[in-house]
């Protein structure tokens, strides 16, 4: 392993992280598992960041690609007609709730956000922006400039003029004294702020209805319900990031953003639509969708393979009711988790569905503690978990198993999580 790591670090960038002291080489998967190069093998609560959806060797969906690569067409470009294509869109237009709806694909998340920021922008004939403190959209030009997470900005040049929000930090000393209803009405009132002093014509809000990144940080539901009442007075349009919230992640809606009743201009999704394949997009009002003047084409968007991988991860998903099952297992984890909250060194315990977080900090001070948060990362390791992490300040596990695990893979990864949460606690 050490000669491949020396290997990596000669030619990939510096800038792109590895987890763990001896970084990690993943070689196959099954199921909730995957087995590393000198064949241990780990439940995986964090499946290729929040993109292995069913898991891993799933027949339904290697079937269908095999399929597609057997009639020796692995790529046609958008130009043609793509019937894989077609279906895919006729289904998430569907499921959206948007109204004549259609839909763009992508290769990846940051594509399909800076697609939704352009048909805004144009729609809206402005740069202005307005977008989450604590949020992330990807790494592109355009995607970092609205990300709200100075440790994944890196450069302060923009070419868009944006405007953070409060929505995810209620237990700020600032706010933590307010209830949930008084928070929200808070932050409405410095929404209509910033639009009367230093936002003439905004174009749109992004928004994550979770954020990932940010260490699966979740405003209070109805938030963007009353954020949306005060965009619609302005004619300001509301885009929806789902590239981690979507195809019942959460448990309880279909998309992220359906716990705060409303229904966005726009919708980016990603990750685990492909399962593993390269698949993202846009869904968004036919209008708004069809309003570009100019020509545009993603080569590689929608192509035939990722299509047939897609298609067939939604019906799986949708088959066997696994939004159902993210409630289900989901509720089991947390509720075991909870219990951690009593220990000095963690401040938090969030979730919703399969999509969960520990926020770590320092035993006196409080201040958050991205060093305990890695001790933690590499106890569940030795324990045979892969998780994530993330935060504003790096100090939050954050979690995403496949929507297909088992009650007794749910149970052995919380019993894990507790194990290593509370012996990093007794070290420390």
């Amino acid at each position: 392993m050490s000669e491949l790591l020396s290997r990596h670090r000669a030619v990939m960038p510096s800038w792109s992280p590895l987890y763990y002291e001896s970084p990690l080489e993943i070689v196959s998967g099954k199921g909730s598992r995957v087995t590393d190069a000198e064949g241990r093998t780990y439940l995986d609560f964090f499946t290729g960041i929040v993109t292995n959806m069913l898991g891993y060797d799933v027949a339904e969906v290697r079937e269908a690609v095999e399929r597609q690569i057997a009639k020796g067409v692995v790529h046609t470009s958008a130009l043609y007609l793509i019937r894989s294509q077609v279906e895919l869109a006729e289904k998430i237009a569907r499921l959206s709730g948007i109204p004549d709806a259609k839909v763009f694909f992508t290769n990846s998340g940051t594509e399909a956000n800076e697609t939704a920021l352009l048909l805004a922008t144009h729609a809206r004939g402005s740069d202005e922006v307005l977008a989450m403190r604590g949020s992330y959209h990807g790494r592109s030009f355009g995607t970092v400039a609205v990300t709200g997470n100075r440790a994944w900005k890196n450069s302060a040049l923009s070419p868009l003029n944006v405007h953070y929000l409060h929505g995810t930090d209620h237990a700020s000393p600032l706010f933590r004294d307010l209830s949930e209803r008084e928070y929200i009405d808070r932050c409405v009132a410095d929404l209509r702020a910033v639009l009367d002093t230093t936002a003439p014509n905004v174009a749109c809000l992004i928004a994550e209805p979770i954020q990932g990144v940010g260490g699966f940080a979740m405003p209070p539901e109805g938030l963007y319900g009353a954020y949306k009442e005060v965009l619609d007075e302005h004619g300001i349009l509301f885009v929806s990031d789902e590239v981690q919230t979507g195809w019942g992640r959460t448990g309880t809606d279909f998309f992220g953003i359906g716990a705060h009743g409303v229904t966005p201009d726009a919708m980016t999704f990603a990750k685990g639509l492909g399962n593993g394949f390269a698949v993202g997009g846009v869904v968004a009002r036919g209008d708004l969708m069809d309003g570009l003047g100019a020509l545009g084409v993603a080569t590689f968007g929608g192509n035939p393979v990722s299509m047939a991988a897609a298609g067939a991860t939604l019906d799986y998903v949708l088959d066997h009711d696994l939004q159902d099952n993210a409630l289900r297992q989901g509720r089991t984890i947390l509720e075991g988790l909870r219990a951690l909250r009593e220990l000095p060194c963690v401040l938090d315990v969030r979730g919703k569905g399969l999509m969960f977080a520990v926020e770590m900090v320092d035993f006196e001070s409080g201040a958050p503690s991205p060093a305990l948060a890695a001790g933690v990362l590499e106890a569940t390791r030795e324990r045979g978990l892969l998780v994530g992490k993330g935060g504003v300040h790096g100090n939050v596990l954050r979690m995403a198993p496949p929507l297909t695990l088992s009650t007794e893979e749910a149970a052995e990864g919380r019993d894990i999580l507790l194990d290593a949460v509370h012996a990093v606690a007794e070290q420390a």
